[in-house]
């Protein structure tokens, strides 16, 4: 086997058979459900556990990465759901609709980012709209974590899912 057809079996658009897929896949999981709000989870631990200066470096942390998400959205908010709307149905037309299975791992690994970017946004405008500090602050970043790990183990179940469909219809080597 020369250098070049190990390049190209290590980049194969055939994204639902290929192992680099799967480990990106799980690695984007784990670190959406380990960093909320930019925030990693231990810092909510250890503030919970500790409290004092670990509970300030938590709320300074939070207040600090929040105000800079609502501030991106509400400057130019519209433009990205503009720019975010036309990827993903340009992503799920390719994909879906002419069957082009790198769009579709794509689209499998890109809109669920939408829907956690969409929970990470409804727990900042919480936070900031209600001034949540101390205990509850971190109940509230709890509470999204669960829901970004529960968003993740459904969207891993249905790539999964689809993963396996396209590989038992197309075939291992794309016969």
């Amino acid at each position: 086997m020369n250098l070049f057809e190990t390049l190209s079996e290590m980049i194969d658009l055939r994204s639902f058979s290929n192992l680099w897929y799967w480990i990106a896949l799980a690695v984007l999981w784990s670190t959406l459900s380990h960093r909320i709000l930019g925030v990693p989870f231990d810092m909510v631990q250890r503030a919970r556990k500790h409290g004092g200066q670990s509970t300030q470096d938590l709320e300074d942390l939070v207040r600090i990465n929040t105000n800079r998400m609502l501030f991106v959205v509400n400057t130019t908010g519209v433009w990205l759901l503009g720019l975010v709307c036309f990827v993903l149905s340009t992503l799920a037309t390719l994909g879906f609709g002419l069957n082009v299975e790198f769009a579709q791992a794509v689209f499998l690994l890109v809109f669920p980012l939408s829907l956690v970017v969409l929970i990470s946004l409804a727990t900042a405008r919480k936070i900031v709209h209600k001034e949540i500090d101390g205990e509850a602050l971190c109940q509230a970043l709890a509470l999204c974590r669960f829901y970004v790990q529960a968003l993740g183990m459904i969207c891993i179940f249905v790539t999964a899912l689809w993963g396996m469909w396209q590989n038992a219809n197309i075939g291992p080597l794309g016969g």
